[in-house]
């Protein structure tokens, strides 16, 4: 009996992988020119443009980036003088100048979006955000 293979361009787990690298790098580009940002730096930035301060935890949990990714981050950020830790006893993290960087962002940001999913017909692009919820959905309740 012939052992089974596991052929990685067929299995779902590695081609989700594969595209949102893919995706990723490409919209690393634009803040990457824009302000030289890492990935971690973006995520890290995005995450407290998006809700305020937070501690390094919660932007961990929030940006799926393990605590030592956070941390240089986070350093890289307050060294550019980007964010500011709060003096409080939650260590919550604060916004400096990163806050017009992040604004301007945003509509890059949702630009990259709609020209990403513009590659798509209507019914992909519904068929992709209807089962990204369900897979989201099924993987949250396990």
């Amino acid at each position: 009996m012939k052992p089974e293979i596991l052929e990685l361009e067929n299995f779902l787990p590695y081609r989700l992988y594969r595209l949102a690298d893919t995706v990723s790098r490409e919209f690393s580009r634009i803040y990457k020119e824009r302000h030289g940002l890492t990935r971690p730096e973006w995520r890290t930035l995005s995450g407290l443009g998006q809700r305020g301060m937070m501690t390094a935890t919660e932007l961990g949990e929030q940006s799926a980036m393990h605590k030592t990714k956070v941390s240089r981050a986070v350093a890289e950020l307050e060294r550019r003088r980007w964010l500011t830790r709060a003096p409080d006893e939650n260590d919550r993290l604060g916004q400096r100048q990163m806050l017009a960087a992040y604004r301007e962002m945003v509509p890059l940001a949702k630009a990259f979006e709609r020209e990403l999913l513009a590659r798509l017909s209507e019914e992909e692009r519904a068929a992709i955000v209807r089962g990204v919820a369900a897979l989201e959905e099924a993987l949250s309740s396990s």
